[in-house]
């Protein structure tokens, strides 16, 4: 047993899929009540019990991981705390969104290759069978859309500006029913690019930018068609300060352009009011789920471009932001997941989990229990 899971052990933290080790709010708070499984565990607590800790695991604790298990506390796993999501989730529709890289994805040093696993593309179909489910990347639409291939997903690349979504909205019934909430007719389908009119200027900066990196050993330039991707994972540390401080020069003279950072990322985009929250709140609205209080927006997502998304989720009051991380970072997510694997364990719980509440309402309809206008609505 490693010296995290020790700690985890010690403290009733364990990314595993064992129910109610911690209790937690189903909106993004980040408040931890006691109850019988867990007892008064906060960050002073756990602070001031580290050396006992040590103590119990009989070995030395490296500090990062005493700092994720501390973080850990106001982030609880999405695994352990799942039992608890669902209860809260009883009565009320879920609608999934989920990043790409570092989520469904490993991120990997070339981003042609940020290939997703046959299970994890299997258990995201099982969920769009019973959530309307979408991918929001900052990759293109068509580039993340290739790597998921999947037909029952909604898609949105980058950064949410460039989504595309049926014309007609879910009818109410198919909404509540989720089972056929993620399917579509496909001549039916709308575009929505909101920085369309940047995209001639977005492209003239790639020319620009690709000369940059043709220049700087291990630097790339990837076309994301309404934002551009300055890739520097393989850029010698000396040569990185270079390519930064070139990459600026070029934005400076594009003023409706800005730049921001990602994981080993540069990236350009037009400087609309337009983000990964906006995308979240556009396809709530346009699947025909903005106007209801019982839904429940579960995002998954490992990049500070996600915590725009995160935001809206607090700012709703109700709803599941998971952050995908194996390292204690500022987040507005409620809950955590450590890394792609624990998404997938996730992914395919919660379909298991909608598919034996299916069950279990077609058992009812069978002997005639419940509701007969909502069983068939």
């Amino acid at each position: 047993m490693t010296n995290f899971a020790k700690l985890n052990q010690a403290t009733g933290f364990q990314r595993s899929s064992t129910p109610d080790k911690q209790k937690v709010q189903p909106v993004s708070s980040k408040v931890l009540n006691n109850d019988e499984n867990i007892g008064d565990l906060t960050l002073a607590s756990i602070a001031s019990n580290l050396h006992d800790i040590s103590a119990i695991v009989n070995t030395p604790i490296p500090s990062s991981d005493l700092a994720y298990s501390s973080w850990m506390v106001e982030h609880p796993s999405a695994l352990g705390s799942f039992d608890r999501m669902m209860k809260a989730a009883k009565g009320k529709r879920i609608v999934v969104f989920l990043d790409y890289d570092g989520t469904l994805s490993p991120i990997v040093d070339d981003p042609d290759r940020a290939f997703m696993s046959n299970e994890m593309r299997a258990a995201v179909r099982e969920v769009a069978k019973y959530f309307p489910t979408a991918v929001i990347s900052g990759r293109s639409r068509d580039k993340v859309k290739g790597f998921v291939q999947l037909s029952n997903v909604y898609y949105a690349g980058s950064h949410g500006m460039d989504i595309m979504v049926p014309s007609k909205p879910l009818k109410p019934c198919d909404a509540k029913n989720q089972a056929t909430a993620s399917t579509w007719d496909k001549e039916s389908d709308m575009l929505f690019q909101p920085a369309k009119k940047f995209l001639p200027t977005t492209q003239e900066i790639r020319i620009v930018l690709e000369e940059i990196a043709r220049k700087i050993e291990g630097a790339r330039v990837e076309d994301n068609r309404f934002c551009i991707s300055v890739h520097y994972r393989n850029v010698r540390e000396e040569d990185y300060d270079i390519l930064k401080e070139k990459v600026k020069a070029v934005i400076e003279t594009y003023p409706e352009f800005h730049l921001t950072r990602g994981k080993k990322v540069l990236e350009v985009r037009p400087s609309i009011e337009w983000n990964k929250g906006h995308a979240l709140e556009y396809l709530l609205d346009t699947l025909g789920f903005s106007n209801s209080g019982d839904v429940l927006p579960l995002y998954i997502g490992d990049d500070r471009t996600d915590e725009d998304a995160f935001k809206v989720i607090e700012a709703r009051g109700q709803g599941f932001p998971i952050i995908v991380s194996s390292t204690p970072k500022e987040t507005k997510a409620a809950y955590s997941l450590h890394d792609p694997s624990e998404v997938l364990t996730f992914l395919s719980r919660l379909a298991r989990w909608r598919k034996a509440s299916s069950s279990s309402r077609s058992l009812a309809q069978i002997w005639g229990l419940g509701n007969s206008h909502k069983a068939n609505c």
